[in-house]
């Protein structure tokens, strides 16, 4: 810590993060496994110590571990190796706020540095008696920290619709479970690999205000799941990936922590171990309190680093039989939020597949991608023809616009007409109608939309669209609509249309005052899909500009239609 310091000291850098917190810690023997790998225990203990500081440095008071994202381990860290841990507060919501983790390690023979994991954290500031306390919102510098920023406000969302991910994909999907066609004779019964262990919670496990550190406590957890795991495998498991989980209620001081795990499903190459923690006093005639539960994905990893099939596991009849189930959805919707959350823009398929238990990663997608795109920097002026400006941004796969003016409209009536696209025909002239498929959510609608001919084609295009919208988290944030092409097994490709593709677009819609708007139109496009792409960029902007200038007719016209609001979307 004090080297950490006296470099920075060293090398002032003026635009760093106040709330950014620097970890470096030399693995030893102590750390690690019976293979000189760092346990992910002790990992984690770091991870959640990081970003607690972090937290508590905007805070300026103690906080608590609230909840911890998805954290997927790409890589084992040896003993010798230097662990280099990075926290920073995204953003501050009323009273918890996104602490970002990033780890890497550092191999001090060889130089070589490599990406470990990145995690995201919800941290709960404390007042006096455990009350809660009001944060100081966060400002953003730099184009990382802005998007960072604006993405919080959907991993908040998601985040909240967790639970409710499952509880429709276990409804919607048949009762029968999934069995895999493995021949299951030699299937272990689930109840061999049971574990119950109990811990005395002492000084050293908690803060300075008696509580628990959430860190110890998940790796109190990752040490019953790993023996669940061996139970089943008769070999030594490699912890692969943690599910989203909740901390329910605080431990203190001089409590006994339960620690139950057991294998809820194995698949082919993995297997998932549920981990639960209860915690009770010295009188043991109180009931035990829930504290947290969490689901832990395992490998078993030959010589050549490879993973090893599994063998099948024998679920108990009744609670055990929906823990299997529940295993294979989350396993679903594991891969789903991993595909589409984790992947960077660039590397998501243009139209992913619409369905129940990837709706949510979607819509987060489409809002998050707009979000990304608003935030960047280098934005280069291209065109000024009265109100309306046009800018346009270069990166190596990409061609975007941002279209903007003020428009004489209220925020919320602008954006309650902009995220209609059944009525984009009256000021779009490309569009020549849209139809609404499938209602999602109140946020989410999916519509069919054909457009006119391109030029050189004999035929119109179609598309098949998700549009997300949200209203402002705080205040500051826009009105956003964002849009990207799914595809539905209800409509696929027709041979009267020519089926086009849109990456990511939308408006963006900031209030100026009560009456004023500042309405920004995005196109983010590989320079093959744009549809209004011509050898003469004058004449693109041209199109698009006079495009625009008739959404402003289209909003004035409109903006006193108040009975439409419930109505429009």
């Amino acid at each position: 810590g004090s080297e950490l310091r006296a470099g920075a000291m060293a090398s002032p850098s003026p635009a760093r993060n106040p709330t950014e917190v620097q970890m470096s810690q030399l693995v030893l023997p102590c750390h690690t496994n019976h293979r000189g790998e760092l346990s992910t225990g002790q990992l984690l203990k770091w991870m959640d110590t990081a970003a607690c500081l972090s937290a508590e440095r905007h805070a300026g008071c103690p906080c608590v571990t609230a909840s911890m994202d998805d954290i997927y381990f790409e890589h084992t860290i040896s003993v010798g190796q230097v662990v280099n841990i990075k926290a920073k507060v995204n953003r501050a919501f009323n009273s918890s706020m996104e602490v970002g983790i990033q780890v890497s390690y550092e191999d001090l023979c060889s130089g070589k540095h490599c990406s470990i994991c990145k995690a995201y954290a919800t941290f709960v500031a404390q007042g006096p008696m455990g009350s809660k306390v009001r944060l100081e919102p966060l400002t953003p510098q730099t184009e990382e920290e802005k998007i960072e920023y604006s993405i919080a406000a959907e991993r908040r969302r998601m985040r909240l619709v967790h639970k409710d991910t499952l509880k429709d994909l276990l409804t919607s999907s048949s009762q029968e479970t999934e069995r895999e066609t493995r021949d299951g004779s030699g299937a272990v019964p689930a109840e061999r690999t049971r574990v119950e262990s109990v811990e005395l919670v002492l000084p050293p496990h908690a803060n300075h205000q008696g509580n628990t550190f959430g860190g110890q406590i998940m790796a109190w957890m990752e040490n019953v799941a790993t023996i669940a795991a061996s139970r089943l495998c008769h070999a030594h498991p490699t912890l692969r990936a943690i599910e989203m989980f909740h901390f329910r209620g605080p431990s203190q001081v001089g409590d006994r922590l339960v620690l139950k795990a057991i294998v809820n499903n194995a698949f082919k190459n993995s297997m998932e171990v549920g981990v639960c923690a209860e915690a009770y006093g010295q009188e043991m005639s109180i009931s035990r309190r829930h504290i947290n539960s969490a689901f832990m994905t395992f490998v078993v990893l030959d010589q050549e680093g490879h993973p090893r099939t599994l063998p099948m596991v024998a679920p108990e009849p009744g609670d055990g039989e929906r823990r299997y189930r529940e295993a294979s959805a989350r396993k679903k919707i594991r891969l789903d939020r991993k595909y589409v959350v984790s992947c960077k823009q660039t590397e998501v398929p243009l139209s992913v597949p619409w369905d129940q238990s990837n709706k949510v990663y979607l819509s987060y997608n489409n809002v998050s991608a707009l979000k990304m795109l608003v935030a960047k920097a280098n934005w280069a002026l291209a065109r000024e023809k009265e109100k309306v400006r046009m800018y346009t941004l270069e990166e190596d796969k990409f061609l975007s616009f941002r279209i903007e003016m003020s428009v004489c409209i209220p925020a919320s009536r602008a954006f309650s007409l902009l995220s209609n696209l059944r009525r984009r025909h009256e000021w779009d002239s490309h569009y020549v109608s849209a139809e609404l498929v499938q209602k999602v959510d109140d946020d989410d609608m999916i519509y069919h939309v054909v457009s006119q001919k391109l030029r050189n084609e004999n035929k119109p295009q179609d598309f098949v669209i998700l549009a997300s919208r949200r209203k402002p988290c705080s205040k500051g944030d826009p009105y956003v609509v964002a849009f990207r092409s799914v595809t539905l097994p209800t409509h696929p490709a027709r041979a009267e249309f020519t089926r086009g593709e849109t990456l990511c677009s939308g408006f963006c819609i900031w209030p100026e005052s009560e009456e004023m708007s500042k309405v920004a139109y995005y196109n983010q496009a590989m320079p093959g899909y744009l549809n209004y792409v011509t050898t003469n960029v004058a004449g693109l902007s041209s199109d698009i500009c006079s495009t625009f200038e008739a959404c402003e007719k289209f909003l004035l016209k409109n903006k006193e239609d108040l009975i439409s609001r419930l109505q429009d979307f």
